[in-house]
């Protein structure tokens, strides 16, 4: 996206996980870029919330609800090329600070939004937060992978995951007490505004901050060399292990999504005696927990194993653990917490082996892999329609079916990295 200003390279000193080669020490930078993994975490497990809440107060059924991952997702997809190219343009402290301010004016929206009281004027504020987070997610995925030795770049990505991860629990847990913790009626939603201005004010102080930091732009050691040589290696779409990982997010997004999103109504309707807002507070407190868990350990297991067998492994874990919650019960329910744990590894590990040895493509492919998110809009709306007219266990059937094919793109990895580097 940028034209460097330095360049992080392999060497003696190499190995530290923040310090580049020529001894500059990038902690502070990660530090600074960590805080809007936490950012965009807190605002997508506010999101997974908002569908019951609506349900409840706008009086639409499952399928409709499904519209409030719809406005988020398609957001990435519309917006993963332009933010490419604003990063390109204006460096990535530009396209952080342009992601910044996105957000903040549609977290600021949702006060005149509350007065409206229309889905649409929702919606259109989930839109806009949702564009200036794919700004983010853009540049803040790959950036981490430069901020220091080239080698352990995998190992940054999951512990700023892990952040994100403390955003996801967070999220359910403060906006769940303003949103369920309001009576029925024309008040139901006159509290929705006060998570988001928070989110709001919290924004403007950090395009201060970032306004103010030194964020320098690095590029990755083998875009270096790629340009150095005058030469590349086949085009993107040929690149076997890309354009399956391109495939493999969407179906992640779409596996998580779905299964954030309805868990409060799974949760209801497999037990009638637990309330909603005990509901969105289990899936802060336990499941985002357990979300965190995995990547904390995941992140220890991926060092001392290849990341596309520890992805295999932990899909077949996830499709079993589906298979049990569509059972119902407190079994299914325990299974489906355990879903949590091991589907958390999976988006970084999906970008991390993505983009791998693809050069000077690497920017491109980050921004088409973050476009692919959209999936998050597909999953939630045929999840509800299937709930609409079956039960809300069968609707867990299309994150099974997600599961399977990341599953057969861990395996077969290593192979389709081959053939490309043939």
């Amino acid at each position: 996206m940028i034209t460097p200003t330095s360049t992080p390279r392999s060497g003696p000193q190499g190995g530290s996980l923040f310090k580049t080669a020529d001894g500059q020490n990038l902690f502070v930078t990660f530090a600074l870029v960590t805080t809007l993994f936490l950012l965009w975490g807190f605002c997508n497990g506010m999101i997974d919330i908002l569908n019951k809440h609506f349900q409840n107060t706008l009086h639409i059924n499952k399928f409709q609800s499904g519209f409030v991952q719809f406005a988020n997702y398609i957001a990435y997809f519309m917006m993963a090329i332009p933010a490419g190219m604003i990063a390109r343009k204006f460096g990535y402290k530009g396209g952080i600070i342009v992601g910044l301010v996105l957000i903040a004016s549609g977290a600021f929206w949702f006060i005149p939004a509350t007065s409206i009281g229309a889905y649409w004027a929702f919606l259109l504020g989930l839109f806009v937060i949702a564009a200036g987070m794919t700004c983010l997610e853009t540049i803040a995925n790959p950036y981490t992978t430069v901020l220091g030795a080239p080698e352990q770049g995998a190992t940054r990505i999951n512990i700023a995951q892990s952040f994100n991860s403390v955003g996801w629990i967070l999220g359910p847990v403060v906006g769940g007490h303003f949103v369920f913790g309001k009576t029925a009626g024309a008040d139901a939603n006159a509290g929705l505004y006060i998570p988001y201005l928070g989110v709001g004010i919290v924004v403007a102080v950090l395009i201060v901050v970032f306004a103010m930091a030194k964020v320098p732009d690095l590029r990755a050691e083998e875009e270096v060399k790629v340009e150095a040589e005058g030469k590349g290696k086949k085009p993107l779409w040929q690149r076997w292990h890309f354009t399956f990982g391109v495939a493999a997010q969407f179906l992640y997004v779409a596996a998580q999504t779905g299964i954030f999103s309805f868990f409060i109504n799974y949760v209801v309707e497999n037990d009638h005696t637990i309330t909603e807002e005990k509901a969105s507070y289990w899936l802060g407190a336990i499941g985002f927990a357990l979300f965190l868990a995995g990547r904390v350990c995941g992140s220890a297991v991926i060092s001392q194993f290849k990341p596309q067998r520890v992805l295999a492994t932990y899909a077949v874990f996830c499709i079993v653990l589906t298979a049990i919650a569509m059972g119902g019960g407190q079994l299914g329910l325990y299974a489906l917490f355990g879903t949590f744990f091991f589907m958390s590894i999976m988006f970084p590990t999906i970008f991390a082996l993505g983009i791998r040895g693809l050069g000077e493509h690497t920017k491109l492919a980050s921004s088409l892999i973050v476009m692919s998110i959209v999936g998050g809009a597909i999953a939630p709306p045929l999840m509800g329609h299937i709930a609409d007219i079956s039960s809300m266990r069968m609707g867990f059937a299309v994150p099974l079916v997600c599961f399977f094919f990341i599953a057969l793109y861990g395996m077969i990895w290593q192979k389709l990295e081959d053939k490309d580097a043939a």
